[in-house]
């Protein structure tokens, strides 16, 4: 079982930043892709970004591309979001995914591990 612990949501003007960070709990001898997905009121959730393990690939919502930039951290345990020039349709609940393959993250699976999820709006 793996948790993840989501942080670094709030309030922000539209063209601010934020960083999102994914903590996850260790497992041993399992190595995890890690992704962004958001859910806005009455909407679907929706894919945002993703990162394998090596940090070697990486996938972008068209949405988001050249605005965001995932990353993981030296322990590998962590992923953040980096949120450049936000805009108001940014506004959603963002949910940390992890999965066995990168592929399966990027899909949603349900095979997937899901945090909580943090709050970002941005004001216009």
């Amino acid at each position: 079982q793996v948790q993840l612990a989501e942080s670094g949501g709030g309030l922000v003007q539209a063209g601010g930043s934020l960083r999102l960070s994914c903590a996850a709990s260790k497992r041993t001898g399992t190595s995890y892709a890690m992704g962004w997905f958001r859910q806005a009121p009455g909407k679907e959730r929706e894919f945002v970004a993703a990162i394998n393990w090596s940090g070697s690939s990486i996938n972008y919502a068209d949405s988001v591309q050249g605005r965001f930039t995932i990353s993981r951290g030296n322990a590998k345990n962590t992923v953040y979001l980096q949120m450049n020039n936000l805009k108001p349709e940014d506004t959603a609940v963002y949910y940390c995914a992890a999965g066995e393959k990168l592929a399966m993250v990027v899909a949603g699976s349900m095979n997937n591990y899901w945090g909580q999820g943090t709050q970002v709006t941005v004001s216009s």
